[in-house]
């Protein structure tokens, strides 16, 4: 029997033939924008909304702003639309983003290495006072943000911090945001080595400077020469962290993808180490690799965390010395276990040149203008005028001489900013939550604070080192999965059934000492009202149980769920 012929060529379904798009990564061709946020990027730099925000809408008013530029190209200049007054939590992934928006923005000031003079810090504090209702938060990455800023009061502003050397350029958006550093760089008697001039070095170079305003998604960068580690390295895209060579002495071990929100992931070593004065080329060369092999098709992998995950340290190594520094590296040992538990500086500690730094705790990053004014003034009155700000939501005044320290703690006292804190005020962190925050369901700062209250009262011994941080979303602003008790806020149902704010529970994260991210036990809520006694009861679990010495964080990884419920 003959063989049954082919079908005429003609009648055969013809597969469609597509290029492959790829990821998106411009260094592989592929410059075509993949979403709606890459094609406003390239239909026009971010950087170029403050023509218009200064001769159109700052003129006009809030109705007078593009949508493009509104929920896009403003973050450039770090302006967010803050929450509209009165949407509840269950709502916030159900309404449309002109629904959530108020016609009020919220504007972050950019601190870089947290660095401050007395002249700035009253200028940010007359802001507030005058623009922002009084508010003025300290954030966990050393920025100061105001609220219920007004679009037609934005250009004076800005005209105020620049007098001052201060700005808001890239402090939202998918760009280098602010560079955080050790607050007490080039002070600090035990420092390894002084970051600051190549913190300075690589301001000069990427800020305002449009060959790096369009990365797939924002970049956080991280130096610091303290043996403390006080600059959350971790969990930065790269970071430059203090080591000392056996040949060559002091310099920055790298790391590079570290991340947080709704992915987790801790930086890993190169391997690499740097010398001072050859960071600022190291640091453009990551920026560089991120701006050219990142991702861009999906917002939720566009981090540089994802391309360092599928690539590994071995290669993204070898194309930063190949192809964008054109030498090899030196290798270098890993940073030592950081000196302390407690990385935030708070207290009175001598300087190198005599002199002492105090580092004080506002409630859960929360200030106000009036009370920045008055910080101010104390600095000035007991210092050299010189303030700092921490990744903790803390503040350091420093170059206190010795006669001078106790009456500054006592006036910082007076100010409800303690010099010596509570476990729970010194540990205790939050973000912005559904007050202003329209990715939020829950609130965070009011009740960060009663927590502190309660805690205080309840447990007024605790004096173990404890990190409690709430975050009003998934996103992790807060850094809820590296905090001994981390708290991510969404709907729970109460004993009678009803919908309710309440939190997530993730215990035993760390960072520095034994690094990790905390454990969730299965089905583990709390509402906001059972959050005071779920955190008594655990601790007083841990006091019970633990071991001579014993960590939080160590407890929490071996203990029952019975023990953490």
């Amino acid at each position: 029997m003959a063989a049954t012929p082919p079908k005429p060529a003609a009648t055969t379904p013809r597969r469609k033939v597509s290029r492959h798009r790829g990821e998106g990564q411009w260094a592989m061709g592929h410059f075509t924008p993949l979403n709606g946020n890459e094609q406003t990027k390239k239909d026009d730099d971010g950087l170029n909304v403050r023509t218009r925000i200064e001769t159109i809408y700052s003129k006009r008013g809030f109705d007078s702003i593009d949508p493009g530029d509104l929920r896009g190209r403003m973050r450039w200049w770090g302006l967010y639309t803050q929450r509209r007054q009165g949407i509840d939590g269950g709502k916030t992934a159900i309404l449309e983003p002109e629904e959530l928006d108020d016609s009020y923005f919220m504007l972050r000031v950019r601190i870089d290495g947290g660095a401050l003079t007395t002249a700035q810090l009253r200028v940010i504090g007359e802001i507030s006072q005058e623009f922002a209702r009084g508010t003025a938060d300290i954030t966990d990455r050393q920025n100061v943000q105001y609220h219920w800023i007004r679009i037609e009061d934005v250009p004076e502003i800005w005209n105020r911090l620049e007098a001052v050397g201060l700005s808001t350029v890239t402090a939202c958006g998918d760009t280098p945001r602010v560079m955080i550093g050790s607050p007490v760089a080039g002070i600090a008697e035990d420092e390894i080595i002084d970051g600051t001039p190549a913190l300075e070095e690589m301001k000069r170079r990427v800020l305002n400077n449009p060959a790096y305003s369009n990365l797939p998604r924002k970049f956080k960068t991280a130096i610091s020469g303290s043996p403390v580690q006080d600059v959350v390295h971790e969990i930065n895209d790269v970071a430059f962290v203090g080591v000392e060579h056996p040949e060559h002495g002091p310099g920055f071990d790298l790391w590079v993808g570290g991340g947080l929100s709704t992915n987790p992931k801790l930086g890993v070593r190169l391997g690499a180490w740097v010398p001072l004065d050859e960071v600022p080329d190291v640091y453009e060369g990551v920026i560089s690799i991120f701006r050219d092999y990142g991702y861009r098709r999906l917002r939720n992998r566009a981090r540089l965390k994802f391309l360092v995950a599928d690539w590994g340290a071995e290669k993204f190594r070898q194309v930063l010395e190949d192809e964008y520094l054109e030498r090899k590296l030196t290798d270098g040992p890993a940073p030592a276990e950081p000196t302390t538990r407690w990385r935030d500086h708070i207290g009175v500690h001598r300087q190198k040149d005599g002199r002492y730094y105090v580092g004080f705790a506002p409630r859960v990053g929360r200030v106000d203008g009036t009370t920045l004014t008055k910080v101010a003034d104390l600095a000035e009155a007991h210092g050299s005028g010189r303030v700092r700000t921490t990744v903790e939501q803390k503040m350091i005044i420093l170059d206190v001489e010795e006669g001078r320290v106790d009456s500054l703690v006592e006036s910082l006292e007076a100010l409800d900013l303690s010099a010596r804190p509570s476990t729970f005020r010194r540990g205790t962190m939050a973000c912005t939550g559904i007050e202003f925050c329209k990715l939020a369901i829950v609130e965070t700062k009011a009740r960060g604070a009663s927590l502190i209250d309660e805690l205080e009262r309840r447990l007024p011994d605790f004096d173990e080192p404890l990190t409690i941080n709430l975050n009003g979303c998934p996103n992790a602003c807060a850094r809820i999965q590296t905090a001994d008790i981390g708290l991510k806020g969404q709907l729970v149902l109460n004993d009678r059934g009803e919908q309710v704010e309440g939190y997530q529970v993730h215990l035993g994260g760390a960072l520095g000492l034994e690094a990790g991210f905390g454990r969730k036990v299965r089905g583990l809520k709390v509402t906001a009202a059972e959050l005071p006694d779920y955190v008594e009861r655990v601790l007083k679990r841990y006091r019970a149980g633990r071991e001579d010495g014993e960590r939080f964080a160590t407890w929490a990884a071996r203990a029952s769920e019975e023990d953490l419920s």
